[in-house]
């Protein structure tokens, strides 16, 4: 270890708060040492024995040195000893009492402190710095043993021999002090490593309990919350609690508080599925699993970990994976049934041709209008994969929205809109163009009119379309019309797969809809909104098409935001 003299530089790291300590407290003793020394002379000046003044500058000289090494010296480095710090704190600790031995004119003893520059140079540093001070103080103690104190018959053996035992016992400390403060320094930089390590796990198991989708709460034996996360609060309503609280503060919890008390009365597992009421809510159906583990501080104490999951998302997410499933198979099937249905189409035809009486013509139509009705639903299928293909913006082309929209509103309202009353509003401007293939932006606007058309009135005004640019520049479709409102179930699987509240719908009409604008950039929503018409506001239906912004060719990433 090496240690440097002068200030701590910012730049480089700390050393161990374990070596200050131990540094500050030696430094903090030399201090107290030299006041300690001054406080004694005042004392026996006071009892009349007069020092010299060198003695006296040596004691103000080491108190200064000791103040100066307190403030402004300490270890820079983790991997650092005494080093060049040596000379001015136990070098500076041998000169002072060797001098003041030297030079104390009563029967005072100062040797007896130099047992505090080999401790500290056993404890800061390394093995050959213990001994090498531990043999230094050996010597002095001789030499003080044998030059400065001779008796009136020659050498005082008694002195020789109590300098040799001290020491030696000064030998014996370097000796076992050094290696114990080696270990605890290596011990406290495995603590230290493993501090580290276990705060950084600690705040991985943070980060993953705070992502989790499922709710997490710890409660003890007494139904209080002692941690959860942002998902169980939104499971529990309870975003106004904050850990701890009690899960008896609402009626609504106590099923869960009856199981963390079950839980904990058992001792073991518990899985169980339970319904959360919330005033004015339907209920939330829960799946609930609890793990108990004891608490660190005191053993005994166990805690109930609760890990709550929605039912419903469960269930949507199982039903999502088997419409997929679902989807791969009919698309193999409609691909499949494509050609036999096609001759039987052309075989109708030619059979419609010989055909006078006027109820087998009525057969061959009814063959005729099935047969159609199941090349849609093969080929609506199909559109379904092929609106699965991801497409690329950079080949995507540029059209002008109004246009557009007028025109094929237009060939809509003269074929399959005939007798219903259409309104058509572009108000986005002629310089607002979008991305998006004009043959895909044909099939979601007229798979939204023809679904309008099932549920309008008679009125001139019950189907409206209108263009539109937002404050920000996006640019908007609305298909609005006069149906009733949509039932809540019915409203929230809109845009599912082969779902449908009509029994001679495929009910993927809404969902290729949805297909081919996400894979323009686009979003599709529904809401229930009020329109002018001729008799007044109105409440109607309306899906709504949020365009993505035209691509910047000169951009420097292809993923911009998507508005959905």
């Amino acid at each position: 270890m090496t240690m440097r003299l002068g200030f701590t530089d910012r730049r480089r790291p700390a050393p161990p708060a374990g070596l200050l300590r131990i540094w500050n407290g030696f430094a903090t003793a030399r201090v107290v040492v030299a006041v300690a020394l001054l406080l004694l002379q005042a004392v026996i000046q006071a009892l009349g024995q007069q020092h010299s003044a060198v003695f006296l500058a040596v004691c103000l000289a080491y108190l200064a040195g000791t103040l100066v090494a307190r403030i402004y010296l300490q270890p820079r480095r983790n991997d650092a000893t005494l080093g060049s710090l040596w000379l001015p704190t136990i070098g500076a600790d041998l000169l002072a009492y060797s001098a003041m031995q030297v030079l104390q004119s009563g029967g005072m003893n100062y040797m007896p402190l130099l047992g505090l520059p080999v401790l500290m140079a056993s404890v800061l540093g390394n093995r050959r710095m213990a001994l090498g001070t531990a043999a230094g103080v050996t010597l002095l103690l001789l030499a003080d043993a044998t030059l400065l104190w001779p008796d009136a018959t020659g050498f005082s053996t008694p002195r020789l021999l109590q300098a040799g035992l001290t020491g030696l016992g000064y030998f014996v400390i370097a000796v076992l002090v050094q290696p114990l403060a080696t270990r605890l320094a290596r011990e406290e930089a495995i603590a230290r490593s493993s501090q580290r390590a276990a705060t950084l796990q600690a705040q991985v198991n943070e980060l993953v309990i705070e992502t989790l989708t499922d709710g997490v709460l710890v409660v003890d034996a007494a139904g209080m919350v002692r941690a959860t996360n942002p998902a169980a609060r939104v499971l529990l309503d309870a975003g106004a609690y904050t850990p701890p609280f009690s899960l008896s503060e609402q009626p609504v919890w106590e099923p869960l508080a009856e199981l963390a008390r079950r839980t904990v009365a058992d001792g073991g597992r518990q899985m169980v599925d339970l319904a959360l009421v919330h005033p004015g809510h339907g209920p939330r159906r829960l799946h609930v699993r609890t793990r108990l583990t004891p608490l660190r501080e005191r053993p005994s104490e166990t805690l109930c970990v609760m890990f709550l999951q929605d039912l419903r998302e469960t269930e949507a997410r199982l039903r999502t994976e088997k419409l997929a499933a679902m989807g791969r198979m009919s698309a193999a099937v409609a691909h499949e049934i494509r050609n036999p249905l096609a001759a039987i189409v052309q075989a109708n035809a030619l059979l419609d041709e010989d055909l006078h009486d006027p109820a087998q013509r009525q057969l061959s139509a009814l063959v005729r209008q099935n047969a159609q009705r199941l090349a849609k639903i093969a080929e609506e299928v199909l559109d379904v994969s092929r609106a699965q293909r991801q497409l690329d913006f950079d080949g995507t082309p540029t059209i002008p929205l109004d246009e557009t929209v007028g025109a094929v509103c237009s060939d809509w309202h003269g074929h399959a809109g005939q007798g219903c009353g259409l309104q058509v509003a572009t108000e986005a401007g002629a310089g607002v163009r979008v991305d998006f293939d004009p043959d895909h932006l044909r099939r979601v606007l007229v798979n939204l009119l023809d679904n309008a058309l099932r549920y309008i009135g008679p009125d001139r005004d019950a189907l409206q379309v209108r263009t539109w640019a937002a404050a920000g520049g996006q640019a908007l479709l609305e298909v609005w019309s006069d149906g009733a409102p949509l039932e809540q179930m019915v409203e929230q699987r809109l845009f599912e797969p082969f779902f449908s509240s009509e029994s001679r719908s495929s009910g993927l009409g809404l969902y290729i809809c949805r297909e081919l604008c996400e894979r323009h950039g686009a979003g599709i929503g529904y809401r229930r909104v009020e329109r002018a018409t001729a008799l007044g506001p109105v409440d109607g239906n309306a899906f709504t098409v949020a365009f993505r912004p035209p691509h910047d060719v000169a951009a420097d990433s292809p993923f911009d935001t998507i508005v959905v």
